[in-house]
């Protein structure tokens, strides 16, 4: 076993992305009111990494071009198509009516833990929400359904970047893994 270099890591995603073997996530991801620039930023990293199909930063969360996203984003605000809504109802409303679920990475008293979504899930919307306040209840009420984290320790919560890169990794697998499995 070796090491790739940077190169050769490089070269072996264009190609799987010119064969074919890649293309985009059908997840649309909603950043409710997320207020630090380096989540906003390592958020845009992560959804490069399993190519989601859209970032909507809405209310309060800052958008590019700053400094302190690009500090963790490493150029993929670039690679990720995004846009910005003050008001997170409408997109939601769109993709609703488009036929997109919705779905929230919220403790609620009806969540089911973020292995329990399915390929049938898809195409999917996630809604990720405020580092201290979580998903607004305005935009919980416009949710299908909600997934969460099982967190086991003292705390009762990660990171909001932390709980998006496991959430939307697994979603990644479920929708790319063959149907034999």
């Amino acid at each position: 076993m070796k090491k790739l270099a940077a190169d050769e890591i490089s070269e072996k995603r264009l190609k799987s992305v010119s064969a074919g073997l890649i293309n985009r996530l059908p997840l649309t991801v909603l950043l409710d009111n997320v207020r630090s620039l380096y989540n906003v930023g390592s958020i845009f990293r992560t959804s490069d990494g399993v190519m989601i199909q859209r970032l909507i930063l809405a209310g309060y969360t800052p958008t590019p071009p700053r400094k302190e996203i690009e500090k963790t984003a490493l150029g993929s605000t670039a690679s990720v198509p995004w846009s910005y809504t003050r008001d997170p109802l409408e997109p939601l409303q769109e993709l609703k009516s488009a036929g997109v679920r919705i779905c929230c990475l919220e403790q609620t008293d009806t969540s089911v833990p973020y292995v329990d979504v399915q390929k049938r899930d898809f195409p999917l919307c996630l809604v990720v929400g405020n580092e201290v306040a979580g998903v607004s209840p305005s935009l919980i009420g416009q949710c299908d359904f909600a997934i969460e984290i099982p967190m086991f320790g003292t705390k009762h919560s990660l990171n909001v970047a932390v709980a998006y890169g496991i959430a939307v990794f697994h979603l990644s697998r479920v929708w790319r893994e063959p149907a034999n499995h």
